[in-house]
């Protein structure tokens, strides 16, 4: 069990919890010290946002090449030639990956195994949230549980090996898999005899922009409570990060218009800054050790995960998602790269 789960479930509800994360939290920024020279990183939604600032942030520490994996490879070079006049010394490469479509994250991934003679650390951020139900038409999956789920997870775990083979000698890989805090008060939908993934999928069932981008993220809580049993620290430092609510990003992009008018004001009130909240990937992909493997963490620290895994209902989800899930991406091998993790 990892460090997160140990604490037990949170002791202030989930508005409590927000509270103190805005208002009583005060940023750790990562040491100017931190030195990446000779290192090699991945993030994903690195064209803005979250993912473009804590792209610079790793690169203010020396970082000796970035991979910045985005949708649009026209609107990577733009982000790339920007961040190369700011550190000429870098090396930073566009690569496609689409996290709508299974194909392109095998293909980042057969790519990096390929291309990379060292890889150190990865940084998954890509999600979304949208306006209306839809379904990925390639996968037939609910559209956020797709990219910020399903995609994500494969990508975690296609990376994990790469990870582990290409990154120094006693210099465990470093994973870490963007979270929310919404998670924290989100539970899964009465599922009764049917398989998670297909009551997600249901069309019929009540469907809510905000709850659903919740319980997106409550799957890779669930996911990564897992996935530590067979992954060793020595080898990848795997970990889940909340960057609390920040202001200034394009999350929202894809929610209905009264939503984003609302979560544009309401961050514009209550946000971090975007280099505060990148902090926070800085600090739980390089800063925090191997203590942080397998946790959430939340405002700089190790932190509870959302309180839903550890009800009964939590914990028999916990087993039944991880097999649909690893059912689901069989098609990429991915029971036999766990096989592999754990000789």
């Amino acid at each position: 069990m990892s460090s997160s789960f140990n604490l037990g479930p949170p002791k202030a509800s989930p508005g409590s919890l927000f509270l103190k994360s805005q208002f009583c939290t005060s940023p750790q920024w990562p040491s100017e010290d931190i030195n990446l020279e000779g290192k090699v990183a991945i993030v994903t939604g690195s064209t803005s946002g979250l993912g473009l600032e804590s792209s610079r942030q790793l690169l203010s520490h020396r970082l000796a090449v970035l991979i910045i994996a985005a949708r649009s490879v026209e609107r990577g070079e733009t982000v790339a030639s920007q961040l190369r006049s700011q550190f000429p010394n870098a090396d930073i490469k566009v690569w496609s990956l689409e996290m709508e479509s299974y194909a392109s994250i095998q293909n980042f991934a057969r790519r990096a195994g390929t291309e990379l003679s060292r890889l150190d650390l990865a940084i998954l951020n890509a999600g979304m949230q949208t306006a209306s139900f839809g379904v990925v038409v390639g996968t037939g999956h609910e559209t956020p549980v797709q990219v910020n789920y399903l995609s994500t997870v494969l990508l975690a775990l296609l990376l994990l090996p790469i990870l582990g083979a290409k990154s120094p000698a006693g210099h465990p890989g470093r994973l870490t898999i963007v979270s929310s805090g919404t998670a924290r008060g989100a539970k899964l939908p009465e599922c009764g005899g049917a398989q998670i993934l297909s009551v997600l999928d249901d069309q019929s069932r009540p469907w809510d922009p905000v709850e659903r981008y919740a319980v997106s993220k409550l799957l890779g809580h669930l996911f990564v409570a897992e996935l530590v049993r067979y992954v060793s620290p020595d080898d990848v430092i795997v970990n889940l990060v909340d960057p609390g609510l920040v202001k200034d990003t394009n999350l929202q992009r894809g929610a209905p218009p009264l939503i984003a008018a609302f979560f544009y004001c309401y961050k514009a009130i209550l946000g971090r800054t975007v280099p505060t909240g990148a902090s926070t990937y800085v600090d739980a992909a390089v800063v925090k050790g191997k203590e942080s493997h397998g946790c959430y963490v939340a405002n700089w620290k190790l932190s509870s995960f959302a309180a839903f895994l550890y009800t009964p209902e939590g914990q028999k989800a916990r087993g039944r998602l991880w097999k649909e899930t690893l059912a689901e991406l069989e098609f990429a091998g991915v029971q036999k790269i766990l096989d592999g993790l754990t000789k």
